[in-house]
């Protein structure tokens, strides 16, 4: 992008971040809607021509839709009949395919290669988040259905997103990629389990019928996605390089029905839901960390497992609970999480990505 361009859009994202926070001040937020959705579509494009904070471009383009279905709900429920909450789950199993388009029978190579650390990053994602999101829903005092939200965000699995970040901290990408493909694979299996476990005193929870929406929303597209890498990898090159754009469009739509689903609960908590939110992705990261170093892993590892940890699979949240039919309840903070733990997953990375590993580190 034109360095004329990025300065310019830079200060009139600022002249909007200005704007909205003086007519939130005096006249209320309500007020301020079309100056808080600028600031941050037009700040996510000039970051683009920022490189340090390029990676940030994304999340200001899923706030920006946040905020477009906080202040226009109206447009994301119905339409027609259609209730936009039944695109939900599709939506799901194209982000998965594209997840299987992008593996393949190496990245579970790392089951073998390197055992130690693929079984200590599987067993702290499936108990660390799990546990911290249920002590959380307890103390909560939230409605249950929303209590039971907090307890699935952290029964999930990790997303692809922690490979991305686990790439920029430097980190061991191989044990990254093998510990997402191995908790999403599980995640049919322990997911409804631990749900059943953990959250059956919040929600009514049928653990044999999660399991077969998991299956449905994960191992088939998952499973197509692989045998299109297997037989079609780079002969559809259009599509290998488009399948990465349409899952975040994808995880941005999903964001936008939710919240649209879940506004008034969301103005209502929201302020103690993020609080919480960002508590338990932080103590993700802290956690996994500290457990792997326990584990007398290297600082490459521990580095993996914190970011595998910290950062969930947001988007199989959200449809698990669609598939519960309490999108507006249940997938309440599994919204919350996935826009933030990609903003702090960006800066916890480049903030490894600065700081070396040295050498007897790397051997500890």
């Amino acid at each position: 992008m034109n360095p004329k361009i990025t300065k310019a859009l830079s200060i009139l994202s600022g002249l909007l971040l200005l704007a909205a926070i003086a007519i939130t001040l005096f006249t209320g937020i309500a007020k301020a809607g079309f100056l808080w959705i600028g600031f941050f579509f037009i700040c996510a494009i000039a970051f683009l021509g920022i490189p340090k904070l390029r990676g940030y471009a994304y999340s200001m383009m899923i706030f920006g839709s946040v905020a477009i279905a906080l202040y226009f709900p109206q447009y994301f429920i119905e339409y027609k009949g259609y209730k936009f909450s039944a695109s939900i789950v599709p939506l799901i199993q194209i982000i998965m395919f594209g997840m299987g388009t992008s593996m393949s029978i190496k990245d579970f190579l790392g089951v073998v290669k390197m055992p130690k650390g693929v079984l200590i990053g599987v067993l702290c994602q499936f108990s660390i988040m799990p546990f911290i999101g249920y002590t959380l829903a307890k103390t909560s005092g939230f409605p249950p259905e929303i209590a039971a939200g907090m307890i699935l965000i952290g029964c999930s699995p990790s997303g692809m997103a922690s490979n991305v970040m686990a790439f920029l901290a430097r980190a061991n990408l191989a044990l990254s990629i093998t510990v997402t493909s191995v908790t999403t694979l599980l995640a049919p299996f322990v997911t409804p389990f631990l749900m059943g476990w953990l959250a059956g005193e919040f929600v009514a929870i049928d653990v044999v019928e999660m399991m077969f929406s998991i299956v449905k929303m994960v191992i088939i597209p998952i499973g197509a996605g692989l045998l299109f890498n297997y037989f079609l990898r780079g002969k559809a090159k259009w599509l290998d390089d488009l399948m990465p754009i349409i899952s975040m469009a994808a995880i941005a739509l999903i964001l936008v029905v939710i919240v649209a689903a879940g506004r008034d609960s969301l103005l209502d908590i929201g302020p103690l839901l993020i609080i919480l939110v960002v508590v338990h992705n932080l103590f993700g990261y802290v956690l996994g960390y500290w457990a792997s170093r326990l584990f007398r892993l290297s600082e490459k590892d521990c580095r993996t497992i914190a970011i595998e940890v910290g950062m969930q699979n947001g988007g199989l949240a959200s449809g698990i609970a669609k598939e519960m039919g309490k999108i507006a309840t249940v997938g309440l903070a599994p919204a919350v999480f996935g826009p933030f733990m990609n903003v702090s997953g960006s800066i916890l990375a480049s903030y490894w990505h600065k700081k070396p590993i040295e050498p007897e580190e790397e051997n500890s």
